[in-house]
């Protein structure tokens, strides 16, 4: 599941961008699928036979996109002018490097220097329009050669295990879910099953949408990464979820309010058969899910998440063995349905 992951989590795939992940995707899941396309959004949409026929239609679903840059302009000195894609924390930004581009031209991102900066600049998150990108130009014209407006840019980490067995990577939102529902094609499966590698999820869930009234799915389950607050300034119910201590079973976020029957019947599953799981103590953020619920006439929809910490930045933070049980989970609904 690891080597999986890792190999997804090096592939550059902002929202709009997913070209590369939906490549490497399709080519594990060509030879497993009975049908596979891809529609004009770009999601890529997986259907395999199960040992069962179902009467209901089931749909997995996970993102390929991941946060990242768009490149706005070149200003005369060379600097590139930038937005992010999708919600990045600008804190998380300053400093950090980057690839540009299908050509993964570097760059690191700046901004004016603390011993510059008098004491109310300080004290504030710079704007985006205060940053700046540094590919190495010393012109417009010798950006231009490079880099164009509306290139897009990922961040430029290195992948890395440490401590009792936990991963830090870009993109582990959510290519996680991603490597969940390849792993799921790769076994003999319970019951027929459509499987919906969306994109463009993190600007508004826009792949998922034309998925859903596509697939016309009865029942969908979402696999996604979620935010882990557990840091020692955060108290109780604030630290949301954590890292370590297993899947993360959603009953309602910014998005949704999940099927009840659905929510119990994972929670079931999971102490049925060993695994430790915890539950969102916030409500906040958002899936596909929610644009999967008010599809067509309406769809159950249930989630199961991994808890990362640091989402939406260069470091995301999981643990490997939770990695491991939410696709155990995964495929224990699948039987189960």
């Amino acid at each position: 599941m690891l080597k999986l992951i890792k190999a997804l989590c090096a592939l550059p795939g902002p929202s709009g961008h997913e070209n590369a992940v939906r490549e490497f995707i399709s080519g594990k899941a060509a030879p497993l699928a009975d049908e596979i396309l891809t529609d004009s959004m770009g999601n890529l949409l997986v259907y395999k036979h199960g040992k069962r026929y179902s009467d209901k239609r089931i749909m997995l679903a996970a993102h390929m996109d991941e946060v990242g840059i768009i490149i706005l302009a070149a200003e005369e000195d060379g600097f590139l002018k930038f937005d992010f894609v999708g919600g990045v924390d600008r804190r998380v930004a300053i400093g950090e490097k980057v690839l540009i581009g299908d050509s993964a031209i570097p760059g690191v991102i700046g901004v004016k220097a603390i011993h510059l900066s008098d004491a109310l600049e300080r004290e504030i998150i710079p704007k985006t329009e205060s940053m700046y990108i540094d590919i190495g130009a010393s012109s417009r014209e010798e950006a231009q050669k490079l880099v164009r407006p509306g290139d897009y840019g990922v961040f430029d980490t290195v992948q890395t295990e440490f401590g009792d067995g936990y991963f830090k990577a870009r993109a582990l939102d959510d290519r996680t879910g991603c490597a969940v529902l390849l792993k799921l094609l790769e076994s003999e499966l319970p019951c027929d099953t459509w499987f919906a590698f969306t994109v463009q999820e993190e600007v508004g869930c826009r792949g998922a949408q034309t998925a859903a009234f596509r697939i016309r799915p009865d029942v969908a389950l979402v696999i996604e990464g979620t935010t882990a607050a557990d840091l020692p300034s955060q108290k109780g119910p604030e630290k949301v979820c954590s890292p370590g201590k297993g899947p993360v079973i959603p009953f309602m976020d910014g998005g949704s309010v999940y099927d009840r029957e659905l929510f119990s019947k994972l929670c079931a599953l999971a102490d049925n058969n060993g695994i430790t799981w915890q539950t969102k103590t916030m409500i906040a953020g958002g899936t596909d899910a929610g644009v999967i619920q008010r599809s067509g006439s309406g769809t159950k929809i249930a989630a199961i998440s991994a808890a990362l910490r640091n989402i939406h930045s260069p470091s995301c933070v999981g643990c490997v063995r939770d990695f491991d049980q939410v696709l155990l989970l995964a495929r224990l609904f699948l039987e189960e349905l």
